[in-house]
């Protein structure tokens, strides 16, 4: 399977995103294993511009970044979300993604004209939790 094609099926395309030789890393891991996920759709994430994977439902994705400031990319094909971030040398950063559904009239318009569920997508720091 080419590189592409191993990216387009949520596979790792690399372990490493943009680092040369004995520059510092910090590691990256995005969860979709939260309980209260919708599980449908796919996340699309992508760090500083770089497409880095895809998670469906109960995935993690872990990439190796180099140490700095970068920004998350995350969009599930409906609705898109950027969020900053900085990772020191060594750090491991964490995010949960997460689909959930809209209520309201927009969301059975779009259901029944377009034949899709209108998602909201959330992202928070940190591994999945318990919600409160």
């Amino acid at each position: 399977m080419s590189e592409p094609e191993a990216a387009a099926a949520g596979a790792e395309p690399g372990t490493e995103l943009g680092s040369g030789p004995g520059a510092a890393l910090a590691r990256l891991t995005v969860h979709r294993t939260a309980g209260w996920d919708e599980q449908s759709r796919q996340i699309l994430c992508s760090v500083d511009g770089k497409y880095v994977g895809q998670l469906l439902f109960g995935q993690t994705l872990t990439r190796d970044i180099p140490a700095g400031s970068h920004t998350l990319k995350t969009n599930n094909t409906l609705v898109w979300k950027t969020v900053p971030f900085d990772a020191a040398p060594g750090e491991h950063v964490q995010f949960t993604v997460w689909n959930q559904q809209m209520g309201g009239w927009f969301a059975r318009l779009l259901f029944i004209f377009v034949g899709a569920a209108a998602l909201k997508l959330g992202i928070t720091p940190g591994p999945p939790q318990t919600r409160a």
